[in-house]
């Protein structure tokens, strides 16, 4: 039977949340988010509590407006006030439009800055930071979702023209760090990926700044944003860049040919062999570099390094002669040569992060309005961040985990809630594994140390 109001089923919220609330996230939401001329006047009230609302259910793994009426179950209503019904923030969602978004915007870079002074979220920020970008098209169905057209992504490495939304994503992230959301912006999905970059990049870098990273910054892309706008803004801004340039056969392929054959220099890859008497690898993979300068024809042009990464074409094992394929980026970082591969090889990293939102918040688009899918990806970028925060709160064991591995460890689980004496007291369940790390949150939330009889419940 369904009757009992004092069981939790999220009780890891209550950490999670009280996080959220010491650093100022409902502040930041009261202070930016302005809805002056709603359609619907009691849509546009109280937005700070709503949007807070979604955001912990967001925490708690929802996937869709409905899913946050999880936080009205049980003893939920008892532990959080100010919890409202998912019509409520629907329909608050539907208010919202650029401008809102881009306040929403706001709150997400101030929230990381407040997270990053609170909690080390960056370890080695003061070395070496990396501001990554890249976009993901989020597939949609029917034809009542305003800007949902037909775009092009890659399923299981080939292209494919898919209808949908396209989110453009910058991260940051170190070399101790898994990577945390530093901006999120919806797009048509017929978006070109690179449309919105530059600024895009510009406002992760002062993010960065304003989150207490002073070392060297290192913007990462593929070739949609290897353009001038993308490295303007970082030069601009004192970062040094790694993009993947174009191919293009009269200029790119040209520098590529000029390089000697000896100089190329074999690297250690998945296969590769060394030999006992040189040292030396043998690989199907070697690089080489050669200045090249881009956008030569433009007051633009910049001069700078253009590696280049062979491998051999795995269509071709039986010819004659190797048969190469090239994958060149143009840097201007001073990284030895095999070091700087890897390393741009390691803009990979936010598809962690992209793969994190699918299984999550981003599952789904919600809404048929732009702008209330506009507020909820920005909502889930919040979310992201302040799960990763609460995870390293929780341990070095969970620094780098999954979000659905923090949901189903630390955030979504059973509680029986009491009053002894009328005090709140969470009785979780015997046994629980991670009651080390549950605990180690708690303390650096609550900033007490629970009774002694609920560490051991």
């Amino acid at each position: 039977m369904f009757d009992d109001g004092n069981l939790v089923s999220c009780a890891g919220l209550v950490p999670v949340m009280a996080l959220a609330e010491r650093t100022g996230l409902s502040d930041l939401l009261a202070q930016m988010v302005h809805i002056a001329a709603p359609r619907i006047k009691s849509g546009s009230a109280n937005p700070a509590p709503k949007l807070a609302t979604l955001i912990a259910g967001m925490c708690a793994g929802a996937d869709c407006i409905d899913d946050i009426d999880v936080l009205r179950s049980g003893g939920m209503k008892t532990l959080f006030d100010a919890v409202y019904a998912p019509s409520t923030i629907g329909t608050l969602l539907r208010e919202f439009t650029f401008g809102h978004a881009r306040q929403l915007e706001s709150v997400l870079a101030g929230h990381l800055a407040r997270l990053c002074e609170r909690v080390d979220l960056l370890p080695g920020a003061d070395v070496r930071a990396f501001v990554d970008i890249d976009s993901l098209l989020r597939p949609v169905y029917g034809h009542a979702k305003q800007g949902a057209s037909y775009g092009h992504t890659k399923i299981a490495g080939k292209q494919v023209l898919r209808k949908g939304l396209s989110p453009l994503a910058t991260t940051i992230s170190t070399d101790l760090a898994a990577p945390v959301i530093a901006g999120m912006r919806l797009r048509a999905g017929k978006s070109n990926s690179g449309k919105g970059a530059g600024r895009m990049v510009a406002q992760a870098i002062a993010t960065a700044r304003a989150a207490g990273i002073t070392g060297q910054m290192l913007v990462r892309g593929d070739s949609a944003y290897g353009t001038r706008a993308v490295i303007g803004a970082a030069r601009r801004a004192g970062a040094q860049f790694s993009l993947v340039l174009t191919k293009n056969t009269a200029v790119l392929q040209k520098a590529i040919d000029a390089i000697p054959e000896d100089g190329w220099t074999p690297m250690r890859y998945p296969g590769a062999v060394q030999d006992p008497d040189t040292g030396v690898w043998i690989s199907d993979a070697e690089v080489a570099e050669i200045s090249y300068t881009a956008f030569a024809s433009t007051k633009d042009a910049i001069t700078a390094r253009l590696i280049v990464r062979r491998v051999k074409d795995a269509c071709h094992r039986d010819a004659l002669f190797p048969v190469w394929r090239h994958h060149p980026f143009f840097t201007n970082s001073d990284e030895p040569l095999a070091d700087a591969d890897i390393t741009h090889r390691r803009h990979a990293i936010i598809e962690t992060t992209f793969a994190d939102l699918i299984d999550g918040p981003l599952a789904h688009m919600p809404s048929g309005h732009f702008g209330a899918n506009s507020a909820w990806v920005l909502c889930a970028a919040i979310a992201h961040n302040l799960l990763r925060a609460a995870a390293t709160l929780a341990g070095p064991a969970h620094a780098v985990a999954r979000a659905a591995t923090l949901r189903r460890k630390i955030v979504n689980i059973a509680a029986r809630l009491t009053r002894p004496q009328r005090r709140p007291v969470l009785h979780l369940p015997t046994h629980w594994p991670w009651a080390d790390a549950w605990l180690a949150l708690w303390r650096n939330t609550i900033e007490r140390h629970p009774p002694p009889h609920c560490v051991a419940a």
